[in-house]
């Protein structure tokens, strides 16, 4: 017993130290999480081409170079798309500004007529304090990111430095791989071993499943939208589709935004209707299609959790935890689920034997 304690001690002493010397190194952690993340999934792709006797070098540099011209093609195609989205809506911005006026102006007219000449002073006199220290903490921001740099350098760090990390991960993997797998404690090893398979078919079953849930519901709300007459239809639809990698986030998001757009655009109940019966079938699919199809309950992440790591990651590491929240919550998931199946098959929860 204490032998398996002082087992338990080690592992919890070794994880906080890993979780602390991440914290520290968060600033600089991007493009290697980055260049992890892109090896990870290519490896299976560098496996294939290293069996036609490539070579393991040549078939991660390969691979990689596939990877950077399918992204700068596909960039390359929605660029003139995103462009003449842009240019149109910098064109209509004054007429959804003076629309906005025109809607809003009843409401004020009412608060006029129904507060007192005082109260109006007093708000505006509220109004313009809040909006002085909005405009001051905008400056300060702004400031920041001008004299720093720390944005740029840390843009082109991801831009240069990821490419090399995934190229020697990929080129490496199966000498890491079987480095730790050599150097893990042997009375442990197995266990290890099928945690971390379930680990990785876990992240994997889910990233590749999400993935195409978000693909179906940006081209599902793209079309829906553009087919209504929305402005920037397009646009919207592929945002709410692509960000609906965090559950429920995507449809908000972009409903919110189609519908006020709606609203703004038509001014009438039955095209912002509509917009929104999009956004409702497209979370009806989800839910009982595509979800369910592609990503499955096997995976056993829930989406409560995901959000929930994402916050907590976002909140704790910026992007870099975004970028390992759901890992880690995979990770996470399934060794909680391992310690469940050891405590219900303990003697504590099962009680003294006959």
């Amino acid at each position: 017993m204490d032998d398996a304690r002082s087992r338990a001690l080690t592992w919890l002493v070794a994880i906080a130290a890993a979780v602390f010397v991440l914290y520290q190194l968060r600033d600089v952690l991007m493009p290697f999480a980055a260049g992890f993340a892109v090896a990870y999934v290519l490896d299976p792709l560098v496996n294939r081409l290293a069996r036609l006797k490539l070579g393991r070098g040549v078939a991660a540099a390969l691979a990689l170079v596939i990877f950077f011209l399918v992204g700068l093609g596909l960039l390359l195609m929605i660029a003139p798309v995103l462009k003449a989205q842009i240019s149109t809506f910098a064109q209509r911005l004054p007429v959804y500004i003076e629309r906005i006026r025109d809607a809003l102006d009843p409401l004020f007219e009412l608060i006029k007529s129904q507060a007192g000449e005082q109260d109006l002073k007093e708000l505006s006199s509220l109004l313009g304090s809040h909006a002085g220290e909005a405009l001051a903490w905008l400056g300060t921001v702004l400031a920041g990111l001008i004299s720093g740099g720390a944005a740029i350098a840390s843009l082109l760090s991801l831009l240069f430095i990821t490419p090399v990390v995934a190229f020697y991960l990929l080129r490496d993997w199966p000498d890491i791989v079987a480095w730790i797998d050599e150097r893990l404690p042997q009375t442990e090893a197995a266990t290890i071993r099928s945690q971390v398979a379930e680990i990785d078919r876990t992240l994997a079953g889910f990233a590749r499943g999400q993935a195409l849930v978000c693909l179906a519901l940006a081209l599902f709300y793209a079309a829906g939208l553009t087919a209504a007459g929305l402005d920037f239809g397009l646009l919207i639809g592929f945002f709410a589709g692509l960000a609906s990698f965090i559950p429920i986030v995507g449809a908000l998001g972009g409903g919110v935004l189609a519908i006020g757009l709606a609203w703004i655009q038509f001014g009438s109940p039955g095209p912002v209707a509509l917009v929104a019966l999009v956004f409702v079938v497209g979370q009806v699919l989800e839910g009982n299609v595509l979800t369910p199809k592609l990503v499955g309950d096997r995976v056993g992440l829930h989406p409560v959790w995901v959000i929930f790591a994402l916050m907590a990651g976002g909140a704790s590491f910026g992007f870099l935890g975004l970028l390992l929240a759901v890992p880690v919550a995979a990770a996470i998931g399934v060794l909680v689920r391992f310690a469940v199946e050891r405590y219900l098959a303990s003697p504590f929860y099962r009680g003294p034997g006959p």
